[in-house]
């Protein structure tokens, strides 16, 4: 009787112990960020700003876009489209997102987006654009990640995650590559230049192609995008 006593008693002094100790174990680990850029807006801002920091090069802070030649949509629209699914999607995944804008009638040059997603120390940036052709016979998509030496730092890792996103996006979409294998390094990319995080670009499709331009305003196919995105988002994002 003495021993079950003495038993209860050291339980009654240390089992709040026990239970904070148990806390601390399972308590859940930090969501990571990940911040979507949607690609243009309403109105472009055609006054120019480096490409790069310290660069004499300047492009236009940022362009209109290009339009479907069937559905009459704006780049912009379509991008931001596909954007907000992208969010939620995301967030279900227990992501935390920061969105570049949320509306069309915003001002935000390349250098903003990309400090945002910056200042955001977002484990992945992802700018989602729609591409355009004077070849009208042109389509598929592509993932472009940033390779000159303004982004040494992030080259690399940006790379492995355009390789896996288009994978996983193009296994989804049943897709076409674009521009060959689907990767395209470059290093003229304002956003690109200006990002500190990882960062890759999705060309969707090409809206100057009317079969692939009808295709993109499908909530079907801007679904399995997203899905193709999520899916590489969770395999390249620990």
């Amino acid at each position: 009787m003495k021993k079950i006593i003495l038993a209860a008693s050291i339980i009654g002094i240390f089992g709040t112990s026990f239970v904070h100790s148990t806390e601390a174990i399972t308590n859940p680990t930090p969501k990571k960020t990940i911040c979507i850029d949607a690609g243009h807006q309403k109105k472009q801002n055609l006054q120019t700003e480096p490409i790069a920091p310290g660069s004499k090069v300047k492009k236009a802070k940022v362009t209109s876009g290009t339009r479907g030649v069937a559905t009459k949509k704006y780049e912009y629209e379509l991008n931001l489209e596909v954007a907000l699914q992208l969010q939620k999607a995301l967030e279900k995944k227990n992501f935390h997102v920061v969105m570049t804008r949320t509306k069309h009638d915003v001002n935000l040059s390349n250098i903003d987006r990309a400090t945002i997603c910056n200042n955001a120390k977002s484990a992945l940036t992802i700018r989602i654009h729609a591409d355009g052709s004077t070849n009208k016979n042109t389509q598929g998509l592509s993932l472009l990640y940033p390779s000159g030496t303004y982004t040494k730092s992030i080259n690399k890792t940006s790379e492995t995650i355009a390789k896996t996103l288009l994978t996983e996006t193009i296994r989804i979409t049943k897709a076409k590559k674009g521009y060959g294998d689907g990767l395209v390094p470059r290093s003229d990319l304002t956003g690109f230049n200006w990002s500190k995080t990882p960062v890759v670009l999705v060309e969707m499709g090409f809206m100057s192609n009317a079969t692939e331009d009808k295709r993109l305003s499908t909530k079907s196919y801007q679904q399995s995008i997203v899905n193709g995105l999520v899916n590489g988002i969770v395999k390249s994002v620990h």
